[in-house]
């Protein structure tokens, strides 16, 4: 057993706590992995605020980490102690039908599926004050050390900074995911961002990355548009700047709306300007903020019955397990720079100051 701090959320909407836990040596088929750096990813925050489906507290929160293996349970072979790893929040079991369809990123043993607060075998390696602490997604990075399932965790090169790559475990793979695999952004378009935190500026980059010729960058806070435009955002706009509903300035923009439109936020009135703000014939509108738990939609269905496309995206459709490494090398060959993304570098003891921070806008 491994003594080690671990910020600890112990009832919805309270502060995190940053205690001294038990973590237990990993099972058959499970990684125990020392967590050396994580992001503060807003899924975090739905989780305090209670808004996340199927948690159980207390819990470890935390699911964008990067980190060494420390052990590995029986039959592991995928990894073993030393390696860099990144521990992924949606796992890649690579025998279920979804893991088996090429097209897929999906797991059926992700959290949609089945709640993630216990490992597989509906037991916790977490204990805090003779409590037992539940997992978030079955990474809880929010922990010096944590147990991993083996097919939720990823090998990267040795070379990899973590405290950089730890990006790419959700927010950078996300938004930049979601331009080149689940929209397959073309040369030349126009794409609308709804969204400037990490994983709007991420979805920027993709698109930028995939040649679209006009970028336009929307947020309320326009302290997020000198960032924007340095990672490739060709305007950037308030909605509080106009009169007229954001899609009527989009479309007058534009012509015919937008090719591809992305809502980064998770809210369902700019999931629907969104929606129509594409182009009503071969605009495709992509998904990629996390709505509040039991949200509901409305909207005029010849918005769709046009020809527009509407799609989820689930962390960027990458299939985490085999495309992690590859997205680490790319960082490494300077194909794209994720450390823009990186505003602030604390210590655990400050997590809370961090959240303040992400709800801050800063």
């Amino acid at each position: 057993v491994i003594r080690c701090r671990a910020a600890v959320a112990w009832a919805v909407g309270k502060p995190l706590s940053v205690e001294e836990v038990e973590v237990a040596p990993p099972k058959a088929g499970e990684v125990r992995v020392k967590i050396v750096a994580t992001g503060i990813c807003h899924t975090d925050e739905h989780l305090l605020e209670g808004s996340f489906p199927n948690v159980d507290f207390p819990v470890i929160p935390g699911h964008e980490g990067a980190g060494i293996v420390e052990s590995v349970g029986e039959g592991v072979t995928s990894v073993k102690p030393g390696d860099k790893v990144i521990p992924l929040c949606l796992p890649q079991c690579g025998e279920c039908s979804f893991c088996l369809n090429p097209e897929s990123n999906y797991c059926l043993k992700c959290h949609v599926s089945e709640p993630q607060s216990l490992l597989p075998d509906k037991t916790s390696r977490f204990t805090c004050k003779g409590k037992q602490i539940h997992h978030f997604l079955w990474v809880s990075t929010f922990a010096e050390y944590t147990v991993i399932p083996e097919y939720a965790v990823a090998k990267i090169d040795a070379a990899a900074p973590l405290d950089k790559v730890c990006l790419l475990a959700c927010g950078f793979s996300t938004g930049y995911g979601a331009a080149i695999n689940t929209a397959k952004v073309k040369p030349g378009s126009t794409c609308a961002v709804f969204g400037l935190g990490g994983v709007g500026l991420s979805v920027v980059m993709g698109c930028k990355a995939a040649g679209a010729s006009c970028i336009v960058a929307i947020d309320i806070n326009k302290d997020k548009f000198a960032k924007a435009k340095e990672l490739g955002a060709t305007h950037c706009i308030s909605p509080h700047d106009f009169k007229k509903p954001i899609q009527e300035v989009l479309t007058e923009m534009t012509g015919h709306g937008v090719d591809y439109s992305f809502e980064v936020i998770g809210h369902a009135d700019t999931m629907t300007a969104a929606l129509a703000s594409c182009n009503m014939n071969t605009g495709v509108c992509v998904m990629v903020g996390v709505p509040a738990s039991g949200s509901v939609i409305s909207f005029d269905p010849m918005l769709v019955l046009s020809g527009r496309t509407w799609k989820g995206t689930l962390l960027g459709g990458w299939k985490m397990r085999d495309c992690i490494p590859r997205l680490v090398a790319s960082y490494l060959e300077k194909k794209f720079n994720s450390d823009v993304l990186i505003t602030h570098t604390l210590p655990i003891a400050k997590v809370n100051e961090g959240f303040e921070l992400l709800r801050a806008g800063k």
